[in-house]
């Protein structure tokens, strides 16, 4: 039996993944196998060391520490492309909030009522100070074409935008699900010179950290609308501030609101919308509860962020699941342990991801602790388990 440590709300869609034969679900367990999280902070968290593994539904992770569970040979998934058509749907209405002043437009008619005014007498004078640009023509930048930002890209070339793409990590997956007619840019500074319209889908980590800053707001063409659904810390909120307050970027609208951006003049912040559709939340749960069953149950490895997607479908009596630095000489050792107890491989696989690697071997023979013992010896091995 899995025990598996659930925090926040998961759907029901995605916990009925994990058998109840098979898994023990709970949100006060002592020890446990594996965690269901979404935005629960586990920085400073003492895991239990039966934790193998944490499943996050949704797509960043920076609430999880990589580091720790690298040291201590812990999975981490996440699940990108889940939420996806959610933020591509947030996205369209954000680009028509940025161009023209629905908001404003409304609290104005409220306004009018409040004040006791006959507001169809005023209308047709009062809305020339909400009229904005269409979208058609325009240039929008899309930094990051990974999952999401695919999707926005080519939903925006479906609505008369040129579109201009830039993402130096760009896959070969991402890369054919692109429209052809959008434009891919290698260099940030031209996509900046570009844009009518900025909008950001990508990681938030160290090199990504204030990549909008005073410097990149210089280089924006003036008037530039930005939308920002990926991560507040994307954006510095000073050089962003200065740039409303100079007229360089005409409207901000951030799904990361803060005490200080809300008060700022042709600020819209919104809360952390951008997955929220109960369709977005029964995908990402479910894609989560399944990597982490296929890892608990069979080793297999997709969508983690710390270790390489890896695969291999089941044979022999035993399978050794070995997470190891990714040192020349590693893979060999393992082997040579196996083969000196006269025990046959009849599978393998391994893959390195950075400083780690992971290999799985299938056996002819059922093996025990003795065996796990005998790995986990090795200076470079981190975690071994062994799956029957």
């Amino acid at each position: 039996m899995y025990k598996v440590q659930v925090m926040n709300k998961i759907s029901p869609l995605g916990l009925r993944k994990l058998d109840s034969s098979r898994y023990q679900l709970g949100q006060d367990l002592d020890r446990y196998q594996g965690m269901l999280i979404r935005s629960a902070d586990l920085h400073g968290k003492q895991f239990p060391n039966e934790l193998l593994a944490i499943a996050r539904a949704g797509s960043g992770t920076n609430n999880i520490p990589i580091d720790k569970c690298n040291e201590q040979g812990i999975a981490v998934f996440n699940t990108p492309g889940a939420n996806a058509n959610a933020v591509k749907e947030l996205l369209l209405a954000d680009l028509l909030l940025a161009s023209r002043d629905l908001l404003g437009g409304i609290d104005w008619v409220k306004h009018q009522v409040d004040e006791g005014v006959d507001v169809a007498s005023v209308v047709e004078k009062g809305k020339a100070a909400f009229v904005g640009p269409e979208l058609i023509g325009k240039s929008l930048g899309v930094i990051g074409l990974g999952a999401i930002g695919a999707k926005v890209a080519n939903i925006a070339i479906e609505m008369g935008m040129h579109v201009l793409g830039y993402d130096p990590y760009l896959s070969v997956d991402s890369a054919l699900a692109l429209n052809t007619h959008i434009e891919h840019v290698t260099d940030l500074d031209e996509v900046f010179r570009q844009s009518d319209y900025l909008t950001m889908h990508l990681h938030y980590n160290k090199s990504t950290a204030n990549i909008i800053d005073q410097d990149a707001i210089s280089k924006m063409k003036g008037g530039v609308r930005v939308i920002n659904l990926a991560r507040g810390g994307l954006v510095n909120d000073d050089a962003m501030i200065a740039g409303l307050e100079s007229g360089r970027v005409a409207r901000y609208i951030t799904d990361f609101p803060n005490n200080r951006l809300v008060t700022v003049p042709n600020v819209i912040a919104m809360p952390h919308l951008g997955a929220s559709t109960p369709e977005s939340e029964a995908n990402c749960a479910m894609m989560a509860a399944q990597e982490l069953r296929d890892y608990l149950e069979d080793g297999n490895i997709n969508n983690s962020v710390n270790l390489p997607n890896l695969s291999m479908r089941r044979s022999g009596e035993c399978r050794i699941c070995v997470i190891h630095r990714n040192v020349p000489t590693v893979l060999s050792s393992i082997v040579k342990l196996v083969s000196d107890q006269e025990i046959n491989v009849e599978n393998l696989i391994n893959k390195s991801k950075k400083e780690l690697a992971y290999t799985m071997l299938d056996i002819d023979r059922i093996v025990g602790e003795s065996m796990v013992e005998s790995i986990q010896r090795m200076d470079q091995a981190i975690r071994v388990r062994i799956l029957h």
